[in-house]
């Protein structure tokens, strides 16, 4: 084989780095290793157009790991939305900005939310997301994105959380 090109990620090769991180080091320290790596990914334009741009759906599950659950998802967001702060329940969740601009909010809780009534929390810090830029939250990080317009992500979910029960929480 003379003509030896340059392979970008493939979503094969970047689902297994991400499986072999999350095996060697289940905890936080992996995370920040797939975190770094889906920085990467997203730097890869091949990539991107790929898996990300043609993606119509709002959430749409590129890898499910048949041995840690954790899912792969391109999200396609249309127009402005604010949503309201969140976790994600018992699971963690990386962020990675493909397309657009993301403004992020970091809140921290103030009374623990509960099947009857809604947490409460306080802003915390406001920061950009913006293409190729990942980002990282642990169980129990409460966090709240914002976009002007429409925006496209790859996001890591510990879990497919379609089947985890949320709590709300407030801002005070």
């Amino acid at each position: 084989m003379g003509n030896m090109e340059h392979v970008g990620h493939t979503l094969e090769t970047f689902a297994a780095q991400c499986h072999d991180f999350i095996k060697a080091e289940p905890g936080p320290a992996g995370r920040k290793k797939v975190c770094g790596l889906l920085s990467q990914v997203l730097a890869d334009e091949k990539f991107v157009a790929k898996y990300v741009d043609p993606n119509t759906k709002e959430r749409n599950i590129l890898y499910q790991d048949p041995d840690f659950g954790f899912c792969i998802i391109a999200h396609n967001y249309e127009g402005p939305k604010t949503s309201d702060p969140h976790d994600h329940g018992p699971s963690w969740a990386i962020y990675g900005q493909a397309r657009g601009e993301t403004a992020m909010n970091d809140w921290s809780l103030l009374e623990a939310a509960s099947e009857q009534k809604p947490g409460k929390v306080k802003h915390v810090r406001t920061y950009k997301l913006t293409p190729g830029v990942a980002h990282l939250y642990n169980e129990g990080d409460l966090h709240s994105p914002t976009r002007d317009a429409s925006t496209k992500l790859i996001r890591i979910e510990g879990m497919d959380m379609t089947t985890v029960k949320r709590f709300k929480y407030v801002a005070v």
